[in-house]
């Protein structure tokens, strides 16, 4: 056995192994990585200057910034407002509350980029008062937990950032406008699947639409939404780069949580901000050791094997892209979403790009599927958030979700196979930059 083949065992027999015992995935990246580069001879110091080169990146500033604008604005008593305008635009419907929660972490979404945050945040509210008016709990928590993941397509959101500085050469700004209408899509295929039930279940519905109300809501709301085009615009028109707008989004977040909507003192905001280091810690943690990893994937020719053994099996673009998600989806079972984007995407892109996906493309179907790993044991977390914070059962919501599991991937299906799904935006609004 020469050394190539002994260290590719090392590197990814030791990470599924450590993976399988429960060891956190940056120590599993770390000490795989680091048993890789000493069986290849590599003096362990290399483990260092590799992990500071994997975080020393100018794009990957942005990553922090967005993180600490999503607290603050969570924080910030916002929830309620946009759970008022989501009422006024879809509480009329059949199973009003249901619509609400769909269209409120869209909204919601655009703000914290974050699928647990969604959860926590609009599910602590939303899932009682559900409850009290006649929904079924595992309905209400299902509900939620699945429109959570809007939140990762719609802009901005941190793990597209990770995504565009792994994948290299890709422009944040047209991953950002990209996401906006798969995003719409997968609250529209949810928003659907809601009301079949609905109707099924006879739920209620809420009062009949008012524009004098909408526009009421609407007003009130504006300050949090523009928190969002502050940051998409800023990109897209060239005013500033992802990070620079993500540190004014920063700053104009405090400013509307603590002086405009009141939500947060000055004491909540050192508090926002304990709860950001956290939240950073951690994901700096897994970017610095998956570059380690990355290295030695690249320097062990893994991704050119991988690529080569796929795409033997079949030539049929439609089986590859099917197998794409397949194997993204598997992963999202087992790993959390940062490490299947660092670790996932220089192996599975250059396979994406056989078949003709375009990486701003590849982007979409990658955190679509995260987000969907998200809700699926045995590590889904927000699969477990939503469980506790609707107090129901995780078998019990596990149930619940499979219809909406459905609505998830025909929504995927439709944004693999359709490009312009995730492209149409970019070329119209002069966004699209396509990929070096």
């Amino acid at each position: 056995m020469d050394t190539n083949t002994l260290a590719t065992i090392v590197l990814l027999g030791g990470f599924f192994l450590m993976v399988f015992l429960r060891f956190p995935i940056a120590y599993a990246v770390g000490l795989a990585s680091a048993a890789c580069l000493t069986v290849l001879g590599k003096p362990l110091v290399e483990v260092c200057r590799l992990m500071v080169k994997g975080i020393s990146s100018f794009s990957l500033m942005a990553v922090p910034f967005f993180i600490t604008m999503g607290v603050l604005m969570g924080s910030g008593g916002i929830s309620d407002k946009l759970i008022a305008l989501a009422n006024s635009c879809v509480g009329w419907m059949r199973g009003g509350l249901a619509q609400v929660n769909i269209v409120a972490s869209y909204f919601f979404g655009g703000i914290s980029g974050s699928a647990s945050a969604d959860t926590a945040s609009l599910g602590s509210i939303l899932i009682p008062m559900m409850v009290d008016e006649g929904y079924d709990s595992d309905f209400s928590t299902a509900v939620t937990i699945t429109s959570s993941c809007e939140g990762l397509l719609v802009p901005p959101s941190h793990n597209m950032v990770i995504y565009a500085t792994t994948a290299g050469g890709i422009s944040v700004g047209s991953l950002f406008l990209a996401g906006y209408l798969p995003g719409a899509l997968l609250a529209l295929t949810l928003m659907i699947g809601s009301y079949v039930i609905s109707v099924k279940r006879h739920y209620p519905k809420g009062d009949k639409f008012s524009i004098i109300g909408f526009l009421k809501q609407l007003k009130t709301s504006i300050w949090a939404l523009a928190a969002v085009v502050i940051v998409v615009i800023g990109v897209v028109a060239g005013f500033f780069t992802a990070t620079e707008s993500a540190a004014i989004a920063v700053i104009y977040s405090l400013i509307v949580s603590v002086f405009v909507y009141k939500g947060l003192d000055w004491k909540g905001v050192w508090k926002a901000l304990d709860e950001c280091v956290s939240t950073l810690s951690i994901v700096l943690i897994l970017i610095s050791t998956s570059a380690v990893f990355g290295y030695c994937l690249t320097y062990l020719h893994i991704p050119d094997i991988a690529a080569n053994a796929i795409t033997s099996l079949t030539s049929n673009r439609i089986i590859l892209i099917l197998l794409l998600n397949l194997i993204l989806l598997v992963l999202g079972c087992i790993m959390d979403m940062a490490p299947i984007i660092l670790i996932a995407t220089p192996i599975l892109l250059p396979i994406a790009k056989t078949c003709g996906i375009d990486p701003i493309q590849f982007g979409i179907m990658v955190v679509l599927n995260c987000g969907i790993g998200l809700l699926t044991p045995p590590v889904g977390a927000v699969l477990f958030i939503g469980s506790a914070v609707g107090k129901t059962p995780l078998e019990k919501v596990v149930k619940a979700t499979i219809p909406f599991y459905g609505c998830m991937i025909i929504a995927l299906l439709l944004v693999s196979f359709i490009p312009d799904i995730s492209l149409i935006i970019p070329k119209l609004l002069g966004g699209y930059v396509p990929a070096v």
